[in-house]
């Protein structure tokens, strides 16, 4: 048992190496929210509304960490966790105007929302677009 179980250990580890690094920001405060509409004049700013206990949020998390090809100079890529930050969720919707899902992915330019999908429907939107 002892080889396989080395193998098999070799093999989440160079999973785990090869996991690409997403350059996400953490949207905590409320203040942030017009930081990103200011920002967003001068560059796309996209917001990242995850539920950390919901299992399709976690699904989607998923898929859109492995197709993500952005650099941090091409765009802005806040995570909010809607159960720590709940506040900062709502006054979200409320700022830009769109009716809160989970998860949920926000594409900013300008001041407005551009674009905004739900749940799988967020594997659809190409942020290449938007840059």
């Amino acid at each position: 048992m002892g080889i396989f179980n080395g193998l098999f250990k070799k093999q989440n580890e160079k999973a785990r190496k090869e996991e690409k690094s997403i350059p996400w920001i953490a949207l905590t405060t409320v203040d942030q929210l017009s930081e990103i509409e200011k920002r967003s004049l001068s560059k796309t700013q996209v917001v990242f509304k995850h539920s950390t206990t919901c299992g399709i949020s976690r699904m989607v998390m998923n898929m859109f960490k492995t197709s993500y090809e952005f650099s941090a100079e091409q765009l802005d890529l806040y995570y909010l966790d809607l159960h720590a930050y709940r506040e900062v969720s709502n006054e979200t919707g409320y700022k830009f105007q769109v009716l809160h899902q989970s998860p949920q992915l926000l594409v900013i330019k300008n001041k407005v929302v551009v674009a905004h999908a739900s749940h799988g429907a967020i594997a659809e939107v190409d942020l290449s677009n938007y840059l």
